[in-house]
């Protein structure tokens, strides 16, 4: 149940100094609903195809309908979630359609950010993106595939963003939040325990930024996403009907899970 994917989630605001009922601040909750429901989207506790009942949500949350509904209008908005024609509201399905150009969008994206980090990069920069990149190798360490993606996420921004063209980081960010969920596939591909050497492609790329080297930092970039594209296009063509787990944590094998296939044209 959505319900219970999202326990312990209630945001009652804050308590008035007297001790009195807790005050809410007027969008809170539907801020509170976003980010709790976006983040069980992002990391598949909530599958593709899940409904979202507005009733179901307003009792755990606590709240009325209207920040629900808020928070699942920002939802949509994202493509996180789709709206029915019976008005009923479900997690968005994962477009197999779609992955060929979002896999050559992304890919486009980790080459121009990591080599214009490598050409406009300053001291600062390089401290935020090594301190990212301690706190990925670690997340690898400690197999914890939702910090792997968040500090995956976060150590790819830092570059982009170092290459000073917020165009390119703003798009890159959108590119890395939508592939939350694909990315999480990735990972349970190695039944979360990333082999070294894809650590190892982040440190070579730190390295080529840090050195200045766009042209070698431009290949590592291509070479890390051409890896990542593979390994997600290989996972995705197994045979669904065996018993993959797609988590630990009680989410369906690969087969259950929610992903929409167009026919082709004849």
């Amino acid at each position: 149940m959505v319900v219970a994917a999202v326990r312990g989630a209630t945001n009652k605001g804050k308590a008035a100094p007297d001790g009195s009922e807790p005050v809410r601040v007027r969008g809170q909750g539907a801020q509170t609903v976003y980010e709790k429901l976006r983040q069980s989207i992002l990391d598949l506790t909530l599958e593709p195809g899940a409904p979202l009942d507005e009733v179901g949500l307003s009792e755990q949350f606590e709240m009325s309908r209207t920040p629900i509904r808020e928070a699942l209008v920002r939802l949509s908005a994202e493509g996180l979630v789709t709206t029915l024609p019976n008005r009923s509201t479900i997690v968005s399905s994962i477009d197999f359609v779609k992955l060929p150009i979002y896999f050559e969008a992304l890919t486009l994206m980790y080459r121009v950010t990591t080599r214009g980090a490598a050409v406009h990069r300053r001291d600062s920069d390089m401290v935020t993106i090594r301190k990212l990149q301690a706190a990925y190798a670690d997340a690898v360490a400690q197999r914890d595939a939702l910090k792997m993606i968040q500090s995956n996420r976060d150590f790819h921004v830092a570059i982009a963003a170092a290459g000073g063209n917020s165009y390119f980081t703003g798009l890159f960010t959108r590119l890395l939040d939508e592939g939350r969920r694909i990315l999480r596939l990735y990972y349970q591909s190695f039944d979360d325990t990333l082999p070294r050497q894809y650590v190892d492609e982040h440190e070579a790329m730190v390295a080529a930024v840090a050195a200045g080297d766009a042209e070698l930092a431009d290949k590592l970039a291509a070479g890390h996403a051409a890896q990542i594209v593979r390994q997600i296009q290989s996972y995705i063509a197994r045979d669904t009907t065996s018993p993959i787990s797609l988590a630990s944590q009680g989410r369906p094998p690969l087969s259950r899970i929610h992903l929409r296939r167009r026919r082709r044209p004849t």
